[in-house]
C-alpha cells in the first residue's frame, strides 16, 4: 500500500502536466490568433503566416507560409525585413529576448524557399556608442531561397538566387562588413547561383554559380568589375592609387574559414583568372591605421593566369599572357603586413611566358620560372621606349640560385649562391643627366653576398656619351661579390675578390680615335692583349680645325701587352699593382700642330702627374720592347712636318708609382736604349722621385755615329735649313725642376755645315749659306770640352721635353758658335723650335 505524501507527489506530478499541456495548447492557439498582432504591436514587424506550432517548452518553431515587413521601413536602427518564406523552423528560440530584449537568437534556423530583402542596420554611430539590435544564429540553414541583402541607404549589398546553404554561427551586420569580414562562420555548405556582392560605389563582385560537395567548393566565372571607367575613378577618387579588376572563370577550395578578421582555406585552384590593375600616379599617404586581415593559405594553385598592370596613361607598365603559380603554404599577418612583402611562405613556384614590363624601357621575356631557391629567364628582349636609348639587346638565358631570400627589419636580406648570363647581344647604353636617379640602398640589409657570376657567349657594345664600347664574344665570370654599404655616395660599393674576363674584337670609340683589341684576356693576376691599336678616327687637317688649341694626335699599335700582378680596380680602396708589364713591338706616332693657339694651361711635370693619379699604383718593372716611336710637328712656316724618328726603342722602367702604396719605393728609373733617326744609337737615363713635391729630376744621355743629312727630315720643313757632315757624339747630363734646367753639353762633330733654302723652291741660297758657315764650328778636334748649361728657364705652359730641348740647344749654340744664349735672352727673335 503506498504511503500518502506519495500518491499526493504523483498527484500534484500530474496537475502540473496537465497545466503544461494546456498552457502549451492554449499557447499555441494564443499564438496562432494574437501572435502577429503581439509582434506587430510590440516589435518592428509585421508577419503573418499560415500555420504555426511552437513547443514552449523547447523554443522550437514551426511555420509555414510566411511573410513578413518592417512596420517603419524608415527606421534604420534594425534590421529590415521583406518577403516569403515557405516553411520556417526554429530550434530553442529566444522567445523571452525577442519580446523584451528585441533580440533574435536561435540554435538552428531553417529556412525553406525564402524570399526575402534584408536591409542591414545602420553602423554603430561612435559618437553616441548605440548599437543596432543584433540577429544571432548559431546555425543556419536555407533551401531553395532567393536573399537579397541591402545597406541601410537601401543600395544593395549582397545577392544570391537558388541558394542552399547550411552554415554554423553565422554573424552578419554592417558594422562587421567595414571593420571585419562581411560574413563569419565556422563550418559551411553552400550551393547558390548569381551571386552579387557590392562592397562600395567603385566595384561590384558576382558570381555565376557556387556549389560544394564532400568539404570543396567551386566557383563559376567570378568577377570583380569597376563600376566606373578609369577617367572617372582619377576624377572622382583623386586620393586613391589604383583601381582593379579580376575575373576567375572557375576556381576551387576547400576547409574555408571566416573567423573575425582571419580568412583560412586550402587547396585551391584558380584556372584562367585575368587581373587588371591601374595605377593613378598618385602617392598613397600614410592612412589611418585599421584592423587588418589575416590570409592562410595552403596549396594554393593558378594555372593560366593573365595579369595587366596599366600606367596612369592608359599604356601597359606589366602584361604576363601566361603565368602559373603553386604555393603550399601562404599567411598574412598583422606582424608579416608591415614588412616590405607582406607575406610569410613555406615554399612556393612561379613560372609564366609572354611577360612584358614598360618603365622608361620595354623588356620582353619569352618564359620564367622562380621559387625561393631558384630561377630562370628565356629570351629576354630589351628595346628602347624614347631617344633616350638605356637598352637594347636580347639575352638566350638569365639562371639564378639563391641561398637566402628574406626580410629583416623591413629590409632585403638576399645571399645568391650564383647567376648564369648567357647570349647577351645587343647595345647597353648609360642613361642621360635627366635619366639618372640616386640610387638609394635604404631597403636593402647588408653585405648582398653572391657566389659566382658568369656571363657567356656575349656581344655587347656599351655606350657612354657617345662613346660606344664594343665587346665580342665576351666570356667573363665573378666569385665572391659582396654589395656593402655605402651611405655617404647614397648607394653602394662592390667587393669581388676574383674575376675573370675575355673578349675579341675589342673596341672602344672616342671624339678622335678608335681603341682596338684583337684579343682581351684578363683577371685579378694577369692582363694580356693582343693587337691592340689607338687608330684616329679624323685626318690630321680635320683634327687641327676641330681643336681649339694645340694638341697632339696619337697612332699607336702594339703586337702585345701584358701584366702581371694584384689590382683592385672595384672595392671602394681601390689599388694596382704589378710586378711586370711589357709592352712588345709597339709602333707609335705622335703629331702636333702649332697652327692652333698655344694651350695656356701649366703643364705639370710627369712626377706631378703620377701624383695625381688617386689610387696607390706601383709597377716594379715595365718594359717597351722592339718598338719604334715617331715625332712629327707642323708650323704654318713649314713646308710639311718635321720629322723625328726613334727606332728599335727599348724602355725599361723602375717603380712606376703614384707615390701612394705605402712600404713601396718612390724613385722611378728610367733607362732608354734605340737607334736616332733610323742610324745613331741613343741612350738615356732619367730619374725622378714621385714622392719629392718640388719634381726634380736628372736626365742625361749618350748619342753617337749622327750623320748630319740624318736630321734632314726634321730640320729641313721645319727650319728650312740642311746640313752635311757628322755628329761623331753627344752627351747631355742635366738636371731640373718646374723653374728650368741646367748641366753639361759635350758635342764630337766634324765636317758640319749648313744650307740655308728657300722656303718654297727649298732651292739653296748660296749667299746666306756662306755667311752661316763663317760662324759654325765646322770641327770639335778630337776632344772637345763640355760645356755648362745654366739658366734655362722652362715656360710652365710647354711639356718636359720642350725644357729638355732648350736644354740641348743652349748646349749646341754654346758649342757650335759660341753663343751664348743667357745674354741674348732680350733678343725678340726666337726660333721656332724653342716654341715647341
Amino acid at each position: 500500500m503506498k504511503k500518502p505524501w506519495v500518491k499526493k507527489l504523483l498527484i500534484g506530478f500530474g496537475i502540473l502536466l496537465g497545466i503544461i499541456l494546456l498552457a502549451n495548447f492554449g499557447l499555441n492557439i494564443w499564438l496562432k490568433t494574437q501572435l502577429p498582432g503581439y509582434i506587430k504591436k510590440n516589435t518592428d514587424y509585421r508577419v503573418t503566416y499560415k500555420s504555426l506550432n511552437v513547443d514552449l517548452g523547447t523554443g522550437n518553431i514551426l511555420a509555414t507560409g510566411i511573410t513578413v515587413n518592417n512596420k517603419n521601413p524608415e527606421n534604420t536602427s534594425v534590421i529590415g525585413l521583406q518577403g516569403t518564406i515557405d516553411t520556417l523552423k526554429i530550434s530553442r528560440f529566444g522567445i523571452y529576448d525577442a519580446v523584451f530584449n528585441k533580440i533574435i537568437s536561435s540554435n538552428d534556423l531553417l529556412l525553406s524557399k525564402p524570399n526575402l530583402n534584408i536591409i542591414l542596420a545602420k553602423p554603430v554611430d561612435k559618437k553616441t556608442g548605440k548599437k543596432p539590435n543584433p540577429v544571432r544564429f548559431e546555425n543556419i540553414r536555407i533551401n531553395d531561397g532567393t536573399i537579397a541583402v541591402f545597406r541601410h541607404t537601401k543600395q544593395k549589398f549582397v545577392g544570391v538566387e537558388e541558394l542552399n546553404l547550411y552554415v554554423e554561427n553565422l554573424q552578419m551586420t554592417e558594422e562587421s562588413v567595414e571593420e571585419r569580414l562581411p560574413v563569419i562562420f565556422d563550418q559551411y555548405d553552400i550551393k547558390g547561383k548569381k551571386f552579387f556582392f557590392q562592397p562600395d560605389d567603385i566595384y561590384e563582385l558576382k558570381i555565376a554559380k557556387i556549389a560544394t560537395a564532400n568539404g570543396q567548393i567551386s566557383v563559376e566565372n567570378f568577377q570583380l568589375q569597376p563600376l566606373i571607367s578609369f577617367e572617372q575613378f582619377k576624377k572622382t577618387y583623386p586620393e586613391k592609387s589604383k583601381m582593379f579588376q579580376f575575373m576567375v572563370p572557375k576556381m576551387t577550395f576547400k576547409d574555408i574559414s571566416l573567423k573575425k578578421n582571419k580568412v583560412s582555406l586550402a587547396n585551391a585552384v584558380f584556372v584562367n583568372p585575368f587581373i587588371r590593375t591601374y595605377d593613378t600616379g598618385v602617392s598613397v599617404k600614410k592612412a589611418v591605421k585599421k584592423k587588418s586581415f589575416e590570409l592562410d593559405l595552403k596549396n594554393v594553385k593558378v594555372s593560366h593566369a593573365k595579369i595587366q598592370m596599366v600606367k596612369t596613361n592608359a599604356k601597359d607598365f606589366f602584361f604576363a599572357q601566361d603565368l602559373n603559380l603553386d604555393i603550399s603554404e601562404l599567411q598574412m599577418t598583422k606582424e608579416s603586413s608591415e614588412e616590405v612583402i607582406p607575406v610569410l611562405y613555406k615554399d612556393f613556384k612561379i613560372s609564366g611566358n609572354g611577360i612584358y614590363y614598360n618603365d622608361q624601357q620595354n623588356l620582353y621575356a619569352e618564359s620564367f620560372s622562380l621559387t625561393p631557391k631558384s630561377g630562370q629567364i628565356k629570351n629576354i628582349i630589351a628595346k628602347p621606349t624614347n631617344s633616350d636609348l638605356v637598352m637594347d639587346f636580347k639575352t638566350n638565358l638569365i639562371k639564378f640560385n639563391i641561398n637566402t631570400f628574406d626580410f629583416k627589419n623591413k629590409k632585403l636580406n638576399l645571399n645568391v649562391k650564383d647567376i648564369l648570363i648567357d647570349g647577351i647581344n645587343g647595345k647597353i647604353a648609360s642613361a642621360t643627366t635627366s635619366q639618372k636617379k640616386k640610387n638609394s640602398a635604404k631597403g636593402i640589409h647588408f653585405p648582398v653576398k653572391i657566389g659566382k657570376i658568369d656571363l657567356k657567349n656575349s656581344n655587347i657594345i656599351y655606350e657612354n656619351h657617345q662613346q660606344p664600347l664594343s665587346l665580342n664574344n665576351l666570356n667573363a665570370s665573378v666569385e665572391n661579390l659582396e654589395l656593402t654599404d655605402n651611405s655617404a655616395k647614397n648607394g653602394m660599393a662592390v667587393k669581388i675578390k676574383k674575376y675573370h674576363a675575355s673578349a675579341n674584337d675589342f673596341s672602344y670609340k672616342t671624339k678622335f680615335y678608335e681603341m682596338k683589341m684583337a684579343t682581351l684576356s684578363l683577371n685579378q693576376n694577369k692582363l694580356q692583349i693582343n693587337r691592340f691599336a689607338m687608330i684616329p678616327l679624323v685626318s690630321r687637317a680635320q683634327f687641327i680645325r676641330m681643336i681649339p688649341v694645340e694638341k697632339d694626335l696619337y697612332d699607336i699599335k702594339a703586337a702585345q701587352i701584358s701584366a702581371q700582378g694584384n689590382w683592385d680596380l672595384f672595392s671602394e680602396n681601390k689599388s694596382f699593382y704589378a710586378s711586370q708589364v711589357v709592352i712588345q713591338s709597339a709602333n707609335a706616332n705622335i703629331f702636333r700642330s702649332k697652327i692652333p693657339e698655344d694651350d695656356p694651361k701649366i703643364k705639370p711635370l710627369y712626377s706631378k702627374l703620377l701624383r695625381t693619379i688617386k689610387i696607390p699604383m706601383f709597377v716594379t718593372n715595365l718594359q717597351l720592347k722592339n718598338s719604334t716611336l715617331e715625332y712629327e710637328e707642323d708650323t704654318p712656316k713649314s713646308s710639311g712636318p718635321g720629322k723625328l724618328t726613334f727606332s728599335n726603342f727599348n724602355m725599361n722602367v723602375n717603380n712606376l708609382n703614384s707615390a701612394k702604396m705605402k712600404g713601396k719605393p718612390t724613385q722611378v728609373s728610367i733607362k732608354i736604349d734605340c737607334q736616332f733617326m733610323k742610324t745613331s744609337p741613343l741612350a738615356v737615363n732619367w730619374s725622378f722621385n714621385t714622392a719629392d713635391q718640388s719634381d726634380r729630376f736628372a736626365i742625361s744621355g749618350n748619342l753617337d755615329n749622327i750623320p748630319a743629312v740624318a736630321l734632314n727630315s726634321f730640320i729641313v720643313p721645319y727650319m728650312s735649313v740642311s746640313a752635311t757632315g757628322s755628329i761623331q757624339q753627344m752627351l747631355f747630363n742635366f738636371k731640373g725642376d718646374p723653374k728650368g734646367i741646367g748641366g753639361t753639353f759635350n758635342i764630337k762633330h766634324k765636317d758640319l755645315k749648313i744650307s740655308v733654302l728657300d722656303k718654297k723652291s727649298k732651292e739653296k741660297k748660296n749667299l746666306l749659306s756662306a755667311v752661316a758657315n763663317i760662324f759654325i764650328k765646322t770641327d770639335s778636334g778630337q776632344f772637345p770640352e763640355s760645356v755648362v748649361v745654366e739658366g734655362v728657364e722652362r715656360d710652365p705652359t710647354k711639356s718636359f721635353f720642350n725644357m729638355f730641348w732648350k736644354g740641348i740647344e743652349s748646349g749646341l749654340k754654346k758649342t757650335l758658335i759660341g753663343i751664348n744664349p743667357d745674354k741674348a735672352k732680350n733678343n725678340p727673335k726666337k726660333t721656332e723650335s724653342s716654341k715647341n
